[in-house]
């Protein structure tokens, strides 16, 4: 079968569409006919070549997407895809059988194209930090893709949330997905910012200066649970904060989940969008024409929530 596919030529180079042909699926793998493709930053690392710098060359870049396998619709996510293999930025892929989780009765493909990347970590964020009723959520980087979700899922398990973002403008974001208020913040006025509010968890995708802004509002024995440093790898922890109001730390790694945690990830995020409990909020369309359009979009912020691909 020979498809469309947005292929990286060259590390730093717009990618390109080109006509490749699929190979014949090993017993380990399936054929899947796509139709839409998240687009997220690892994407644009990989085509940076900050990560994954040895991968194979030229390749199909994306490393989630929505599809059918023999008419069943499923989500592709995992096993390598578009940073040690081809990944989906195509009209259809060879994928390890592992990669492909079922999608539930009731759940549009074009809704479930961010789940196994975002759906998936906002579901298993929520998850860890055990946000449940009694908690006051404050989600960091509630704009995003995955505090959008994350805000969802929390509202829905009862929890009060307040979601912070650094531009006003997507604070409308925030307020439609459940959030009780948004906060306008950046790390300076954080603190002072969410004092009265006194999170009993924050879920933290910035980290740098964020981390110890957020650690600092934390009420005692709250938790926060980190799973990215957009802001900086590298947050001054205040010890004798930590352990007298016996604040604990949690994180969340995509990267090291067995192929097992991230199918029951995505099978529980799934089940949550189906029920109702999680949404993803998808703030932009392109066209795989489009595709380092989307790119741009992405490494610029310049959307609420998640930017997808059409594939066909």
């Amino acid at each position: 079968m020979i498809v469309r596919a947005a292929r990286l030529i060259e590390h730093g180079k717009p990618l390109e569409l080109q006509q490749v042909e699929l190979p014949t699926p090993a017993d380990d793998e399936v054929l899947v006919e796509l139709a839409y493709a998240g687009v997220n930053p690892v994407d644009g690392y990989n085509a940076a070549g900050r990560v994954n710098p040895d991968g194979p060359l030229p390749r199909t870049l994306g490393a989630e997407a929505v599809g059918h396998v023999d008419g069943v619709a499923v989500v592709v996510a995992g096993g390598g895809l578009g940073s040690v293999r081809d990944g989906v930025f195509a009209e259809a892929a060879v994928v390890p059988r592992t990669s492909v989780v079922e999608i539930p009765d009731g759940v549009a493909l074009r809704d479930a194209a961010g789940v196994g990347i975002v759906g998936l970590t906002a579901f298993e964020t929520v998850e860890i930090a055990e946000i449940g009723p009694a908690d006051r959520l404050l989600v960091l980087a509630g704009s995003g893709a995955v505090g959008l979700a994350a805000i969802s899922y929390a509202v829905s398990r009862g929890a009060q949330v307040w979601g912070q973002t650094g531009n006003q403008s997507k604070a409308d974001a925030i307020i439609a997905m459940g959030a009780d208020r948004a906060v306008v913040s950046d790390a300076a006025g954080l603190t002072e910012a969410v004092q009265a509010f006194e999170p009993t968890a924050v879920i933290d995708s910035l980290g740098g200066e964020f981390t110890p802004a957020a650690l600092a509002a934390l009420a005692p024995r709250g938790r926060l649970l980190i799973f990215g440093a957009s802001a900086g790898p590298e947050g001054k922890v205040q010890l004798l904060q930590l352990y007298r109001k016996q604040q604990r730390i949690l994180s969340y790694g995509g990267l090291i989940a067995t192929v097992p945690e991230r199918r029951a990830g995505i099978a529980g995020a799934l089940a949550a969008l189906a029920g109702g409990q999680l949404r993803i909020h998808i703030g932009a369309e392109r066209s795989l024409d489009e595709v380092n359009e989307a790119f741009a979009l992405v490494s610029g912020r310049k959307v609420s929530g998640k930017v997808i691909l059409k594939l066909r």
